[in-house]
């Protein structure tokens, strides 16, 4: 919500300094702006056309610490996204960081004086972000609230619900942990663009009611963090509308997505197999794998009995297929095989051995160091 006053406030800044302002709100989202002077970047014109500087955008404003400053700054070029240089003025009431202003400078020609007007300026404008704030923050407090409560599996709690119900969970595993919630925020705010927003951004996950594109909400959020971040998505679904039940599918296939490299960083309750279930044991040690299982894995120095015994189970003990996907020879793989039965004292004719063996290999990758 952007009122009259706070945008009468900004063209009358914008006239007295000969120059086109914007504020921001914390995520570097455009609130508001004055006219232009000849001064507009590709960056700019993006935000007044989408309401979004872009992610890589946003992940260089932020890099420079802005949301610290005290003063008006400068946020250097970027000349491979056409961005020119800025100073940019934290807008802040009580402590509260509400907005950032925004005046590009790319020859840094803005004399003392006019830096004296943008910070007079500051605090009139603080506070008519902060009146706004408080009716935005209000609206939205309750529908996180309720929307955290919906999906813990408060049934008391009503909404209307399509057929199938998508829960998207994105969780930031590494990066700057000062700009997480920024990076949540701009990916998911942007993945509900033209649909009632329905998120909640808490620590350093995001939880998304409904469908979204995955890797587009994975790239906005790395760009955002800027080098080292590292985002995670899991989707889960549930026919019939029970929200809690697809956020908790969502919750189990987001540690996929972050512990198997096989998903790639993005994974799929359908697509999750025995790992559906073996994903609910929580921080499982060495210890829970089976017996068997551990004297191979404590003999097979190189590695290349449990290879070859992961190739085996996975071709459902076809000799040809596994020998062909290790491109061995057959009286070879037959060789491993006894050995493996020697070892683990198991036998590979056996469904319930080849089941045991299958699913501890299964829990391997998810062992807790």
């Amino acid at each position: 919500m952007v009122t009259s006053e706070l945008q009468r406030r900004v063209d009358a800044l914008a006239e007295e300094l000969g120059r086109s302002v914007a504020i921001n709100d914390p995520s570097v989202r455009l609130l508001c702006a004055s006219r232009h002077f000849g001064d507009e970047d590709t960056v700019r014109v993006r935000a007044m056309l989408q309401r979004s500087a872009g992610s890589e955008a946003i992940g260089h404003i932020l890099a420079q610490g802005v949301t610290r400053w005290s003063g008006p700054g400068v946020i250097p070029p970027r000349p491979d996204l056409d961005m020119l240089a800025r100073v940019s003025m934290p807008l802040r009431w009580r402590g509260v960081l509400l907005g950032l202003l925004m005046v590009i400078d790319p020859d840094g020609s803005l004399t003392g004086t006019q830096l004296e007007t943008i910070r007079t300026a500051a605090e009139p404008l603080a506070a008519l972000l902060y009146r706004d704030f408080l009716v935005a923050d209000e609206e939205r407090t309750a529908r996180e609230e309720t929307l955290r409560k919906l999906l813990g599996g408060d049934r008391t709690v009503t909404h209307d619900f399509p057929d199938t119900t998508t829960v998207l969970i994105a969780e930031v595993i590494t990066g700057d942990s000062a700009r997480t919630e920024v990076a949540l925020r701009t990916a998911l705010e942007a993945a509900t663009r033209g649909r009632e927003p329905s998120f909640a951004v808490r620590d350093r996950q995001g939880v998304l009611l409904g469908g979204a594109d995955a890797a587009a909400i994975v790239k906005q959020v790395e760009d955002v963090l800027g080098d080292g971040g590292r985002c995670v998505v899991g989707v889960g679904t549930q026919p019939d509308g029970h929200a809690w039940i697809a956020r908790d599918r969502a919750a189990i296939a987001v540690r996929a997505a972050a512990t198997l490299p096989r998903f790639d960083g993005i994974a799929h309750w359908d697509d999750l197999g025995a790992y559906a279930l073996l994903l609910r044991i929580p921080a499982p040690q060495r210890e829970h794998l089976p017996e068997p299982l551990r004297a191979l894995l404590a003999s097979d120095t190189n590695g290349r009995l449990v290879e070859t015994l992961t190739a085996y189970l996975d071709h459902a003990g076809s000799s040809l297929d596994t020998a062909a996907a290790l491109h061995i020879h057959r009286t070879s793989l037959y060789y491993r095989l006894h050995r493996i039965e020697e070892i683990t004292g198991l036998d590979l004719a056996d469904g319930e051995h080849r089941l045991t063996l299958h699913l501890g290999l299964r829990l391997l990758p998810l062992l807790v160091a």
